[in-house]
């Protein structure tokens, strides 16, 4: 009896997996709780082949045969929307899917912080979710834009490649467009949506010089820009969107992203050291940098190597670095020591902060033993 496509996503799904992966002369993958786990018989080419085209529809195949890669959406009602990529490998066509749950992300289900919903709430500017491929930043976003659509009438349009989430309009009103469905790129997505009131924008992936100077521009004149990009750190994130421009051109951009930039979200997923039966198996650890006065400074100076030290000492501004968040999940026992430093972009760091909370508690039990002894 030949495998039917939707019936491997309902068994992905049912067992909480994210990810499915179809390749020719191998079984199918489910990654699950961040382990890949194979699942059935190896699939012949053509196996794989009719699985992967049973998603795709006609100008989609031609693309594909024409490109070599695909990037698409499938959905099945009751279930749940895929992110889908096909591509090429040694002459076969292979393909990777993610689950994205066909209910929109509850902001209080996820468990994030309340900085967070504070940006919700401002009139304008660019918040950034940024972090690695499958760190859940479309999950946080959809969290974000679900919260205003049920507290507040806005027109939010997003430029989405694929549409992941499809919002039903509540208290705002939605119009989604997909790249190469509804529009030809993200550049002339933006452009036209200037003309088209927004409120709020959200930009899928800011990934060209025109798309990021678009954003910027947007968030300057009075619109509240939501963005993603694939970067690990605030100040990173910084860099990465200066770079992207000409030499000449650097010193003006500092000046609109520290005057447009309201906050960075730099996340990632970590692994639990122990989950529960039926628990999802990893926990996001989160960078956060608020864009103070001084952070705004530093990054119209072209100081982004400072930033990481005033995201330190900007606790009080509900700021915290990666390395801050994960000590603290190590600290809670959440996650072990290993998967931390594994997640850490500055191990060293992370060593001395549980280090120096493991040191502590040393000394405070030394010094009520010794306190005891005295008694």
């Amino acid at each position: 009896m030949d495998l039917m496509i939707e019936d491997m996503m309902e068994q992905l799904v049912e067992m909480g997996g994210s990810d499915m992966h179809i390749q020719a002369g191998a079984p199918i993958y489910f990654r699950i709780s961040g382990k890949l786990t194979p699942i059935g018989d190896d699939l012949s080419p053509q196996e794989c082949q009719r699985l992967i085209f049973s998603m795709l529809n006609n100008n989609q195949r031609k693309e594909l045969e024409q490109h070599w890669e695909l990037d698409c959406s499938y959905g099945v009602k009751g279930l749940a929307r895929f992110r889908v990529n096909v591509y090429k490998e040694r002459g076969c066509y292979a393909a990777c899917l993610r689950a994205l749950s066909s209910k929109i992300p509850n902001f209080d289900q996820l468990g994030l912080p309340d900085v967070i919903r504070r940006t919700t709430e401002r009139p304008r500017g660019l918040v950034l979710v940024t972090g690695p491929t499958g760190s859940g930043k479309t999950t946080t976003l959809a969290a974000m834009l679900d919260l205003i659509n049920r507290s507040r009438g806005e027109h939010i349009l997003t430029v989405e490649d694929p549409i992941e989430y499809v919002f039903d309009n509540e208290k705002s009103l939605f119009h989604q467009r997909q790249k190469g469905e509804d529009t030809k790129s993200f550049a002339n997505a933006l452009k036209a949506a200037l003309r088209e009131d927004p409120d709020i924008i959200l930009v899928g992936e800011m990934r060209d010089l025109e798309t990021i100077s678009l954003a910027i521009s947007a968030a300057e004149t009075g619109h509240l820009v939501f963005g993603t990009l694939h970067t690990n750190s605030a100040s990173g994130t910084v860099d990465r969107i200066i770079d992207v421009f000409p030499s000449g051109q650097q010193a003006q951009i500092r000046a609109m992203l520290s005057n447009s930039l309201i906050a960075v979200f730099s996340q990632t997923l970590v692994k639990k050291k122990n989950p529960k039966p039926g628990e999802f198996g990893r926990v996001m650890a989160q960078e956060i940098m608020m864009v103070t006065p001084a952070i705004a400074n530093l990054v119209r100076e072209g100081k982004a190597a400072q930033v990481y030290s005033a995201i330190q000492t900007g606790g009080k501004m509900d700021m915290q670095t990666m390395e801050q968040a994960l000590a603290d999940l190590i600290k809670k026992g959440i996650v072990s020591m290993e998967e931390g430093l594994a997640k850490s972009g500055r191990p060293d760091e992370l060593q001395r902060l549980v280090g120096a909370a493991g040191g502590m508690g040393m000394g405070a039990n030394a010094n009520a033993k010794a306190g005891a002894k005295r008694r």
